[in-house]
C-alpha cells in the first residue's frame, strides 16, 4: 500500500469509492433508505474537488488502485475517511489517519463518526461528545461528533 496526496483527477474514483463503501460497508448498521440519502450516487464532483483542494487530503492505492481516502482540514476537522469495501480491515483506514492526524498542528482532531466507524475511532482513542443526527436527502442520520486530544 502506497500513501500520496490527493490529484484532482481522483474525484470520480473517490466518489464511486465513497458509493460503495456507504453501500456495502455500512450495511449492518443503516438502512437501505438511510444509504440511498447518505450516498445517492451522485456528488458535485467539482465541489468535492474544491474541498479536497483546500484540506489535506490522502490517497491509499494498492496496485494503482484506489482503496481509501481521507481529508482534514487545518482546524483539525477529520471530514472524510472511507476505504474501499474490498479492502476492510487491511491497516488502510489507520495508516490514513496516522497521517492526516500527524499533519494537522491542531492539539484536537474532531470527526463526526458513522455508527459502523464509531469503533475505529474509539480503538484510536476518540471520545464521544455526543450522539448527532444530520438530514440527507430528507433522512435523518444518526452518527457521533468524536474528538481525539492529540
Amino acid at each position: 500500500m502506497r500513501i500520496r496526496t490527493y490529484r484532482s483527477e481522483d474525484c470520480p474514483e473517490l466518489a464511486q469509492l465513497f458509493y460503495d463503501s456507504v453501500h456495502h460497508v455500512c450495511v449492518h448498521d443503516y438502512t437501505e433508505a438511510e444509504r440511498n440519502a447518505w450516498a445517492t450516487g451522485s456528488v458535485d464532483i467539482h465541489t468535492w474537488d474544491q474541498s479536497f483542494q483546500s484540506h489535506v487530503t490522502l490517497i491509499a492505492e494498492e496496485s494503482g488502485v484506489i482503496i481509501g481516502f481521507g481529508d482534514i482540514d487545518p482546524s483539525g476537522y477529520l471530514d472524510r475517511l472511507y476505504v474501499h469495501k474490498d479492502f476492510q480491515r487491511k491497516g488502510v483506514a489507520t495508516a490514513l489517519c496516522d497521517q492526516l492526524e500527524a499533519a494537522v498542528t491542531a492539539d484536537t482532531i474532531i470527526t463526526y463518526a458513522s455508527i459502523t466507524a464509531r469503533p475505529f475511532f474509539a480503538q484510536r482513542g476518540y471520545v464521544v461528545l455526543a450522539p448527532n443526527r444530520v438530514e440527507r436527502n430528507g433522512v435523518s442520520l444518526k452518527n457521533y461528533r468524536m474528538q481525539k486530544k492529540k
